[in-house]
């Protein structure tokens, strides 16, 4: 049997258990004031094809993207500190050697090589 909740006239409230072929109370059974039926939005989830989860706002998503938000800044500290640092190294690997910058531009060419002449 559901459990209904009943506004009175100054703002308390209380639930009382009916069946679902009750009639709603107009008047409250202890004190006699007018009451009337507080109404709550149903919890829906639809699912199937074409609805998502992320179609539905949740507190959790909510702490999801302010988590999501923070990382990323912490994330943003730690590439402009990890700059600072590789200022410091300037071009320089872990065993002292120069290390080239450019971009790769996809093909390399193995270290041992030969140059092919051009026919003439």
């Amino acid at each position: 049997m559901p459990i209904y909740e009943y506004r009175r006239p100054d703002g308390s409230t209380f639930e009382i258990v009916q069946s679902f072929s009750d009639d709603s109370l107009t008047h409250d059974p202890d004190t006699g004031v007018p009451v009337e039926r507080v109404l709550h939005a149903p919890a829906v989830h639809f699912k199937g094809k074409g609805f998502y989860n992320t179609d539905y706002g949740t507190r959790k998503r909510q702490r999801e993207t302010a988590a999501a938000a923070s990382s990323e800044e912490s994330s943003a500290k730690k590439d402009s500190s990890s700059e600072g640092a590789s200022k410091t190294g300037e071009g320089k690997s872990s065993d002292g050697a120069a290390k080239s910058e450019k971009p790769s531009s996809g093909a390399t060419k193995p270290k041992d090589a030969k140059p092919v002449p051009a026919k003439t």
